[in-house]
Parts: structure tokens; C-alpha cells; sequence
């Protein structure tokens, strides 16, 4: 393996100690939000950093900076990005918006700082078509469970503020600047995500649980879900599918989101779907199910995008991110190591062997017990497709004894980032 350290990355540092503490179901819907969601983040106020309160679930009691304030002030928040007007949005700096996140985050510590890795044997340029593609895959960690329902006994909770761990997540994207970013248990979507990720210049979808269970929360923000957004001048959007999960013929409380992507630099098309799997043990027939629903539905998907594109043959190139709630020892996994789609597992190039996964994806301790495990992953069709870089994971000391979340980091899930190419056609 090479390393690259990645450019940008924080320097920041704590100035203080840290506290240890089966047919497919198709739904094309456009989720317009909750009677809550239309409360924009506000700017102005006194800066509140030098001593933390917890804010109510939702609200923001910190400062607000000039860049995010401006843009969820003047940007529309109660339209589907797909009737968003996107030629007069306040349109963000990345550059600027990153120093912002750091400034709002500058009393705690830094986020593990995490390498680029190139596996050795990566095909060669003259094999790729046109520059690479980088794609993030993660579970956010909707602040109604993190707060409210899921019980991080080690992480304190004023770790979980929402008016300081948005800009945790915002700074993560905002240092790796991905093309499409699939993110799960976004439940602050309309009032946060949406209007900044549309200024920095991304399409973005996103699809609601049916039941979610962050409507038990008391002064939660609405339900969670999954979003995906795109690099508007990347791809353009051919195709949007918003599919409810089936399970064993019947509708699941599970969600994907899946869209046709047309390159706007090589002219080809990239199918890009993100899904949520059932959590917890005793659930791994559903889980199995609900994933052979999904890759049903995509074989579907990408049989006809290819029928349509006369100048497309062999495998329709294919992504699917998720948090699969499954580790590699479950039949879901084999499903869609095995499937006809001809799907690969990015994070194996990790690997010596690279055939293994890496040892966790998610580490956290609740009151039942610490939990690491493998249940994220990023599937990629590997006949049309080449993976090029990932960034690794962070180490045990990285993460700390308390685990995730913490002040140093937003969420119990690490991000997954590869960049991927188009293969040449032979």
C-alpha cells in the first residue's frame, strides 16, 4: 500500500480536557418536511463556546457563522431540491465554509486524522475513462436517536449538541469534497443539509422511514432517512427511484434511494443508489430479504437505463452505499457478493488479502455492552468499475477509549470514502 496524507486537514486542538463520559415496492414521492422543519438556523446571538449548554433537540444555541447563516437564511426551505430554483441560490465558498466549521469547533479536539491509501495493484491510468469519481458513504447519526433514544453511556451529551456536531459533519464532507455523498439517519435535512449542500453546489434527494422512530423522541426534527447528493457540475440526473423495502411480501420501515447519473465528462452513466437496512440481532431474515428486494429492484433499474443507451454493453456501472446493519458473516452480505449485478466491496482493498473487510466500521458503547463492528460498506460493479484510493480507517487510540460518538467526532459510524473510475470498454 502507498499513503498519501490528505491536503487540508485540520490542525485543530482541544484547549481544554475533554469530559470521559418478492417484487419490488416503488414509491416516487417528494418529501416536503413537518410543521417544524420550516425554522431556519438564525444568525447573530453571543458566541456560547466558552461554556457548553445543551441545546433542545433541533435548536441552535451557538453562533451562527457567516457563510452557513447567510445561505439557510436566503435559501428556500420548504421546496424538494428537484423545484429548487438553483441558478438563485446563494451559492458557498467550500474553502471558506471549512475555515467556519473550524472556527466554530476550534474548543474541541481535532477528528482522527485519516490517510488516502492506493492499493498497489490498481489499474493503470491508460485503463480508466476520464478522471475518478469520489463517493462518501455515512451514517450521520440522527440527533433525535443520538440524544434521545440510543443511549451512548460514555459519550457526554454535550458531545451531541446539534449547534456544534452539524459542523463536525460539515467539516468532514467539506475536507475530502466528495461528488456524491450517500448519508443515513439524516433527520435535519430541510433545515440543514439541504440548502447548504444545494450552495456548495450539489443535488440532493432525500427519502423519510415510514415509521421512523425518531417521532418518539420528545422535540425531535421529524423523521430520518436517507439522502444522496450529487456534484451538479459532475452529473446531471436522468432518473430518481425512491423504493420503500419489501421484506418476505411485506412493506418494511426500511428505505433506497436510487439515481441514474449521467457523467458530464465522459457522457457515460452511473447508477448510484443508498439504503438502510434493518438494525439489531434476531432481525437477519429480514435484513437478507430486504436485500434481495434492493438488488431485485436494481437489476430492474439498470437492465432498462442500459436498454435505453444504445451505446452502452456488458455490466451498467453501479454503486450502492449503505449502512447494512449486517457484518460480513450474514447472508445479505453473500447476497450481494454473489449477485448477478457482479457487485464488489471497496473496503477489501484495505486488506492485505483483499478479500477481507476491515475489523469495524462502527465502535460504541451502550448499556448493554461495547459494540464493534463491520456493517457499512461501499458495492461497486467491478467488471465497469476500478477503485483507485479509500480512506482508511482510523486506529483504536485514534477512536479513543470512550468510543463513538465523542467531541471528536459526530457520529457511532466512520465514514467511508473511495474514489472510483470508469473502466474502458474493451
Amino acid at each position: 500500500m502507498c499513503i498519501s496524507s490528505l491536503e487540508g486537514s485540520t490542525t485543530r486542538r482541544a484547549l481544554s480536557p475533554v469530559p470521559s463520559a418478492i417484487p419490488p415496492v416503488e414509491i416516487r414521492c417528494h418529501y416536503h418536511g413537518w410543521e417544524n422543519i420550516g425554522r431556519s438556523l438564525k444568525s447573530g446571538g453571543a458566541s456560547t463556546r466558552g461554556t457548553v449548554s445543551v441545546s433542545p433537540m433541533g435548536s441552535n444555541g451557538s453562533r451562527l457563522y457567516s457563510a452557513v447563516a447567510q445561505t439557510l437564511n436566503s435559501n428556500t426551505l420548504d421546496q424538494t431540491d428537484e423545484n429548487l430554483d438553483h441558478k438563485n441560490l446563494t451559492e458557498l465558498d467550500p474553502d471558506q465554509l471549512l475555515r467556519e466549521c473550524e472556527e466554530a469547533l476550534r474548543r474541541r479536539p481535532a477528528r482522527p486524522h485519516r490517510d488516502l491509501i492506493y492499493p498497489q495493484d490498481a489499474p493503470p491510468c491508460r485503463h480508466k475513462l476520464g478522471p475518478s469519481i469520489r463517493i462518501m458513504q455515512w451514517n450521520i447519526l440522527a440527533q433525535a436517536l443520538g440524544e434521545g433514544k440510543d443511549g451512548f453511556i460514555r459519550c457526554p451529551l454535550e458531545a451531541l449538541n446539534w449547534s456544534e456536531r452539524k459542523y463536525l459533519i460539515l467539516e468532514e464532507i467539506l475536507t475530502h469534497r466528495p461528488d456524491i455523498v450517500c448519508l443515513q439517519e439524516v433527520d435535519h435535512y430541510h433545515d440543514t443539509f439541504q440548502p447548504i449542500m444545494a450552495s456548495l453546489g450539489y443535488h440532493g434527494s432525500f427519502l423519510a422511514k415510514p415509521w421512523s422512530p425518531c417521532l418518539d423522541v420528545e422535540q425531535n426534527n421529524g423523521p430520518d432517512g436517507c439522502a444522496l447528493f450529487y456534484s451538479r457540475s459532475r452529473f446531471s440526473l436522468q432518473t430518481t427511484l425512491h423504493l420503500r423495502l419489501s421484506a418476505m411480501m411485506l412493506p418494511t420501515n426500511q428505505v433506497a434511494i436510487v439515481q441514474i447519473l449521467n457523467c458530464q465528462l465522459t457522457s457515460k452513466q452511473l447508477c448510484v443508489a443508498v439504503t438502510h437496512l434493518k438494525a439489531r440481532s434476531g432481525w437477519e431474515r429480514v435484513r437478507s430479504a430486504q436485500g434481495a428486494n434492493l438488488l431485485q429492484s436494481l437489476r430492474s433499474i439498470t437492465s432498462r437505463s442500459r436498454g435505453s443507451n444504445v451505446r452502452s454493453s456488458g455490466t451498467n456501472p453501479l454503486v450502492v452505499c449503505g449502512d447494512f446493519n449486517a457484518e460480513p458473516s450474514e447472508d445479505v452480505y453473500r447476497r450481494f457478493r454473489s449477485s448477478p449485478l457482479g457487485l464488489d466491496s471497496a473496503y477489501k482493498l484495505l486488506s492485505a488479502d483483499r478479500q477481507t473487510e476491515p475489523p469495524y466500521t462502527t465502535w460504541k458503547i451502550r448499556p448493554t455492552g461495547e459494540s464493534c463492528s463491520t456493517l457499512d460498506y461501499i458495492w461497486y460493479t467491478h467488471d465497469s468499475l476500478s477503485v483507485d484510493c479509500l480512506l482508511d480507517i482510523p486506529t483504536e487510540e485514534q477512536i479513543g477509549p470512550d468510543r463513538l460518538p465523542s467531541f471528536h467526532y459526530p457520529s457511532d459510524h466512520l465514514s467511508l470514502l473511495c474514489d472510483i473510475s470508469f473502466k474502458e470498454a474493451p
